[in-house]
């Protein structure tokens, strides 16, 4: 029986549930992370809380508690799922609501951890270059993840319609910005080139490895490119 952490204590996931004026639910407000556990430990941890929190700010959210005291909710959620393998999802939301766009003054997040077992990674793929919507790399949205994913639903609905895999999503400037949930490097000769943050590309945590362990450039690329 798979248990999620929400607001506070552990629970059965099959019956957990938010109050349907969860601004979650109603307005996408709020940001989440997904974390790979590796071997029984969740891995880059604090570089998920770091940027979750540059997102909490972005979007002027009331802090929902010490990054240790998130890191301890992450582990005991793993743990009550025995979890060596797989995939931990961090969600934080504004909390309820009355209609309306703006937040009431006093109101108090939801915070929920989910488990899922880990998705099978294929050799190879292929993708479309998506041309029904395209990445605002001018939104801060585009650098913190929040619950407003359907840019990417869009493009990789219309990857499914040609047979691929998967969408690159262009910038309104028309460069290369990202794939619908992951970052893009590419190689030229003995290069390697991702498109920089100020494209749109989230700053993601692996790719923030990568940056740090490989000569990789940071270079705008357009569909010619690639």
């Amino acid at each position: 029986m798979t248990r999620c952490f929400l607001d506070g204590r552990i629970v059965d996931q099959q019956s957990a549930g938010i109050a349907l004026s969860d601004r979650g639910f109603t307005l996408a407000d709020g940001v989440f992370e997904t974390i790979r556990v590796r071997g029984g430990a969740a891995v880059d941890v604090q570089a998920h809380l770091e940027r979750l929190g540059r997102a909490l700010e972005c979007l002027a959210f009331p802090q929902p508690g010490r990054s240790h005291h998130l890191a301890l909710h992450l582990e005991e959620t793993r743990e009550a799922n025995g979890m060596a393998e797989g995939v931990l999802r961090l969600t934080i939301t504004r909390g309820q609501g009355a209609r309306g766009l703006a937040p009431a003054p006093d109101a108090v997040p939801t915070l929920c951890i989910t488990a899922a077992p880990l998705p099978s990674r294929p050799d190879s793929f292929t993708a479309i270059v998506a041309t029904r919507t395209r990445r605002n790399e001018f939104s801060p949205l585009s650098r913190i993840k929040s619950l407003s994913y359907l840019d990417n639903v869009m493009a990789l609905h219309e990857a499914g319609e040609h047979g691929a895999d998967d969408a690159v999503l262009l910038n309104v400037r028309g460069n290369v910005a990202c794939f619908t949930v992951a970052n893009l490097v590419a190689r030229f000769g003995r290069d390697l080139v991702t498109p920089p943050v100020d494209d749109g590309a989230l700053p993601g945590t692996v790719r923030r490895r990568l940056l740090e362990r490989l000569p990789i450039i940071e270079l705008s690329l357009t569909p010619a490119d690639l």
